[in-house]
């Protein structure tokens, strides 16, 4: 047996495995059917120069009509998720089950037609399902018996993701790889996979190795116009996977003489509207009073493919 079938099991941060007191109703959401359509998508930035910073206006459209059911898909299952966490409504866990269900007995989102946009669209949609699923696994109290199909879809979805992404030069890893690494590490942590989680965790030290010493990533200053927001949709997450990471006894933090800590340091000077990754950096970090008070005041914080309302995930 290879050693990290000994290990103990995968856990998250601390947060995610926390009782809520229940003080909302609970309720189903209306979920779209199965997407197993080939995942051939346009980019948005169709026809854009190499910086890719120019959208199409038509080819986004597209791309939006095209992934509405992926989306509302995500977002049904997080909402529900977050219903039942705050409501231990039986009906709400039973409509979760049964959303997850229904995509994974339909080989939903698994087609082997693509373009480099609908690999993207399979790790995002994965980053929501992966940590949706880990937080019902390490929710007291829910009983998820019974969900082998579920658990099987989404280790092949993990699994489509690392052959997608795994050994690619390292002028094209950027933050497409950083969230496939993300959704490889949720994955890996909802059915205890030491093997994608040491996939994650060699993405990660990749990325770290890509930071340079002014905090900027090279492929992410490419983007022209869009330099600083990719700067700062690459460090989401980063932090995330450096955040699982040390709730597992390994920290990432040093790598590369502290890299990450270089691109946040970056990323708080140059913008101060994007914060959601503030929560679990300053639940890692000794964040001074002036990011807190930035972080307090834009509480709360929520992503759906970080795994919902960070700042119950990360509470101080």
């Amino acid at each position: 047996m290879p050693v990290y079938a000994l290990a103990a099991p995968l856990v998250p941060p601390s947060g995610f495995s926390q009782p809520l007191p229940h003080t909302a109703s609970g309720g189903c959401v209306t979920l779209p059917a199965p997407y197993t359509d080939p995942l051939t998508l346009r980019s948005k930035y169709e026809g854009s120069d190499s910086a890719r910073a120019t959208l199409n206006p038509d080819a986004e459209l597209a791309f939006r009509n095209a992934t509405k059911p992926i989306v509302e898909f995500e977002r049904g299952i997080s909402e529900m998720v977050w219903r039942y966490k705050k409501s231990g409504d039986p009906q709400t866990l039973t409509c979760l089950l049964a959303g997850f269900s229904a995509w994974a007995n339909a080989g939903a989102l698994l087609s082997r037609q693509t373009s480099h946009t609908g690999r993207a669209m399979r790790k995002w949609a994965l980053a929501t399902l992966a940590s949706s699923w880990l937080e019902l696994k390490f929710m007291p109290g829910a009983l998820l018996q019974d969900q082998q199909a579920t658990e099987r879809w989404l280790g092949q979805l993990a699994e489509r993701v690392v052959q997608e992404w795994d050994g690619l030069p390292l002028k094209k890893t950027n933050n497409h790889s950083y969230w496939a690494a993300w959704a490889v590490m949720a994955t890996a942590v909802a059915l205890d996979r030491r093997d994608l989680f040491a996939w994650s965790i060699k993405e990660y030290r990749i990325a770290a190795g890509q930071i340079a010493a002014d905090g900027t990533l090279p492929n992410e200053q490419k983007r022209g116009a869009r330099a600083l927001d990719y700067h700062n949709y690459a460090l989401q997450p980063l932090v995330m996977i450096a955040s699982f990471a040390r709730a597992n006894n390994q920290d990432v933090m040093a790598e590369n003489n502290g890299a990450l800590a270089r691109l946040a340091g970056y990323v708080l000077r140059e913008d101060d509207t994007h914060l959601t990754w503030l929560e679990p950096w300053c639940a890692m970090t000794a964040c001074s009073d002036v990011t807190l008070s930035r972080l307090q005041a834009h509480r709360p914080l929520q992503d759906r493919r970080l795994g919902g309302n960070l700042t119950v995930l990360y509470q101080r």
